[in-house]
C-alpha cells in the first residue's frame, strides 16, 4: 500500500469509529448551533400557530352578518 491509500483507510476508520461512539462528525459548536436553530424553529412554530388562531378569529368577525350590516350602516351615515 502506498501512503495515500493508508491515509484514506485511516480517515474512513476514524469516521466509522466516531459515528459508532456517538460523537458523529459534528463538533461542539455545530451541536450548539443546531440546538439554537431547533429552539428558534419551535418558537417560530408557536408564533405561527398563534397567528393562525388570530386570523381565524378575525375571519369569523369579518364574515359575520352583523359586522357587514354595521358596516353598511356606517357607509350610509357618510
Amino acid at each position: 500500500m502506498n501512503g495515500a491509500t493508508v491515509a484514506v483507510v485511516a480517515i474512513i476508520c476514524w469516521a466509522i469509529v466516531s459515528i459508532f461512539r456517538g460523537g458523529h462528525v459534528l463538533g461542539k459548536k455545530d451541536t450548539l448551533k443546531i440546538q439554537r436553530l431547533e429552539a428558534e424553529s419551535l418558537k417560530m412554530t408557536e408564533q405561527l400557530n398563534s397567528m393562525n388562531e388570530r386570523v381565524a378569529v378575525l375571519e369569523k368577525i369579518v364574515t359575520d352578518e352583523k359586522y357587514n350590516l354595521n358596516k353598511e350602516f356606517e357607509n350610509l351615515k357618510k
